[in-house]
């Protein structure tokens, strides 16, 4: 069984928009519609989110299964969805001719810490089981990495639509604290990669500029006045941010 799966657009190059963690991927519509005049895009629902709140998978599986929903394209990754995209640039380069990851870790380096976030994964996990998706989704978007993204762009409609045990399986298999340390692997990362980050998002700012340092051909650029969901918040800079990255490397 595979991802579920969206596409759309005019032809042209092939673009994957992959969404974050309690979304689905009719959180990218806007920027999907605006991609889809001049390339294919393709929007998958990963595993525990929307159409495939039945697949559990790790992130390594997760982004076996991306490849292969997703096929030879430029990959797009938002938080969780950046994490899965890194693991497919990693595992199987040959799939992705460019790469941009917005809001992405490339995970802890320390044991310790890494062992600590997923247990608190694991913990939320139980706690999301108990008080179910509505409320669960009202503590994750009141969390201040969340404080700059208006509340009709949070989508919560969509994010309604996934379930308890499916966004309990992806915190377990693959949140933030089962990622394994990936940077000293980016300089094995062969396509041109762009990593961005909120303004104001200054964890992912320097994640950011850490994984661009590490990749042979990475870039890094900073959206304005935006938070972690930059994308959401600021999304005609995303854009046209996105757009002058696919122009560059030839796709138009």
């Amino acid at each position: 069984m595979g991802l579920a799966v969206e596409v759309s657009g005019a032809g042209g190059g092939r673009v994957v928009l992959v969404h974050g963690f309690t979304q689905t991927g009719r959180s990218w519509a806007t920027l999907a519609a605006d991609l889809g005049r001049n390339h294919t895009v393709v929007t998958p629902d990963l595993p525990g989110h929307g159409g495939s709140a039945t697949l559990e998978a790790d992130l390594p599986g997760a982004a076996a299964l991306l490849g292969d929903a997703g096929a030879r394209a430029v990959y797009v990754g938002y938080s969780l969805g950046g994490r899965v995209c890194l693991h497919l640039a990693l595992d199987r380069p040959d799939l992705v001719q460019a790469l941009v990851l917005l809001g992405a870790t490339p995970g802890i380096e320390d044991p310790a810490e890494r062992a600590a976030r997923r247990a608190a994964d694991e913990a939320r996990a139980d706690h999301l089981e108990a008080v179910g998706v509505a409320a669960f989704l009202d503590e994750w978007l009141a969390q201040p990495l969340f404080a700059r993204l208006p509340r009709d762009a949070a989508a919560l409609d969509d994010r309604l639509r996934n379930t308890a045990a499916g966004l309990a399986s992806s915190l377990r298999l693959a949140g933030t604290g089962t990622q394994a340390w990936l940077l000293p692997r980016l300089g094995t990362l062969s396509m041109p990669s762009l990593f961005l980050a909120g303004e104001h998002d200054e964890r992912f700012r320097a994640e950011a500029e850490r994984m661009a340092a590490a990749a042979p051909h990475g870039a890094t650029a900073v959206i304005p006045g935006a938070g972690h969901a930059a994308h959401l918040e600021r999304p005609e800079v995303f854009l046209a941010l996105l757009r002058a990255f696919l122009a560059g490397q030839g796709f138009r």
